[in-house]
């Protein structure tokens, strides 16, 4: 599992350490305020990402039972209809957001402040997208077919790129914001010629080829399916960051907006570290169901579950006994800081729990069992903590806004749990009837 894992982790962890990177050159460079034109735009890269895993995560899952099944056929069939139905819905995406962009960020909590940061670095990463989604499917089903650690080299290729570039657009070029922008986009151009050049070699278990480039009805369907779940979370993250984004401008102001950014950017380290786990299980799960070896399914759950915990038990940690060092990082004003550190602190109340969840959403998604996954995305995403965003600050006000994330993220645990006894008691009838 980790010869799996250990790539995921990195790649995961590099890639969203380039965006943390990012984020706090604009906060020191740039000001408090343009962090929370950062912020602004979380719902709209969220959005972004959905499209990612709506494709990629599905067609990754849907490889490793194909390849666990040795139908290597069906496996190049999917990697064919991922390419095509990925450059479809970027077109569709990148055109609509365009005509709209303006409207949408003021609905998703820009300011007069905050709106031109926002806008300056969207344009931008906007027209990229879709060498991003590209990048992040392929990376996928290049991990899912049996290369885990050339699809770590990939991330690591338009990590590291992103690092170097991002200053140097910045304090050389002076190009502010829109200068991290055009480092993000060209660092995933060169990732994506490095993923896409893997499928052309006749060394790949699984290879690109121009016949398999057209839609199928029944591969795009199998292949949404399962990607529902992982687009689900996205969109109902971006539904709840627009919402959350609102709140905290009518409770707390520009720099309340802020310092949710900056939460999420700390979040976004801890919790890549367990969506690297993931990416290692996955394929193994994935193969292992598909091969009818429930045994080996279920003791890669339940180790993956204790090293989750284990990671974010130890973010839980670091969030509260240094919360204004890890805000400082990002700005030296102090408002800001004394509003991101009483946040850190609240946010991540509850965070041991969210690792045990998003690894056992996985284990449904990398099964097939689309329907389960996309209830417990649902459910901390959306489910739990809509309520919570609304009827909380009414009591509490901005610490409201703070504490309806934990409580989200423990209702959602509990729901997993449940979910999960039931399908372990499911598998292990399928073993004793082998």
């Amino acid at each position: 599992m980790w010869d799996y894992a250990l790539p995921g982790i990195v790649g995961t962890l590099v890639t969203a350490l380039y965006n943390v990177i990012g984020r706090i050159f604009i906060g020191q460079v740039e000001g408090a305020i343009a962090i929370s034109g950062l912020a602004i735009t979380f719902p709209v890269m969220t959005l972004t990402s959905s499209l990612g895993m709506l494709v990629g995560s599905g067609a990754a899952a849907r490889i490793s039972i194909s390849l666990g099944k040795r139908d290597h056929h069906t496996a190049e069939l999917i990697l064919g209809n991922s390419l095509l139905l990925t450059v479809i819905l970027n077109a569709v995406f990148i055109t609509l957001f365009y005509i709209f962009l303006e409207p949408i960020l003021m609905a998703f909590g820009a300011s007069s402040l905050t709106y031109p940061y926002a806008r300056d670095y969207l344009e931008i990463v906007l027209l990229g997208n879709v060498f991003v989604s590209l990048c992040y499917n392929f990376n996928a089903m290049m991990r899912s077919s049996g290369y885990p650690t050339k699809a770590m080299v990939t991330m690591l290729i338009g990590a590291v790129l992103n690092i170097i570039l991002s200053p140097l657009f910045l304090f050389v070029f002076k190009l502010g914001i829109r200068g991290v922008a055009w480092a993000t986009v060209l660092s995933m151009f060169i990732g994506m010629l490095f993923v896409m050049h893997h499928f052309t070699l006749r060394s790949s278990v699984i290879r690109l080829r121009w016949r398999n480039i057209r839609l199928n009805r029944v591969i795009i369907l199998s292949i949404l399916s399962i990607g529902l779940s992982p687009f689900s979370m996205q969109v109902a993250g971006s539904a709840v960051a627009l919402l959350m984004n609102t709140s905290l401008l009518r409770h707390g102001g520009d720099l309340a907006v802020g310092a949710y950014g900056i939460i999420n950017s700390i979040l976004m380290l801890i919790l890549m570290v367990v969506l690297g786990l993931n990416q290692g299980t996955q394929p193994i799960i994935g193969y292992n169901y598909g091969a009818g070896n429930y045994r080996r399914v279920r003791e890669t759950l339940f180790y993956s579950l204790k090293m989750a915990t284990l990671f974010t038990t130890v973010g839980f940690l670091i969030g509260q006994f240094f919360p204004h060092f890890l805000a400082s990082a990002f700005t030296t004003d102090e408002e800001l800081l004394r509003i991101s550190s009483t946040g850190i602190r609240i946010a991540l109340l509850a965070l041991p729990l969210v690792g045990f969840q998003i690894v056992s959403s996985n284990f449904f998604q990398s099964i097939g069992f689309a329907a389960k996954s996309i209830i417990q995305s649902l459910s901390r995403q959306l489910i739990f903590l809509v309520p919570g965003i609304i009827l909380l600050p009414r009591i509490w006000g901005l610490t409201g806004l703070w504490i309806a994330i934990p409580v989200s993220d423990t209702l959602a645990a509990m729901l997993s749990l449940f979910l999960l006894v039931v399908q372990l008691r499911h598998l292990r009838r399928m073993e004793e009837q082998q």
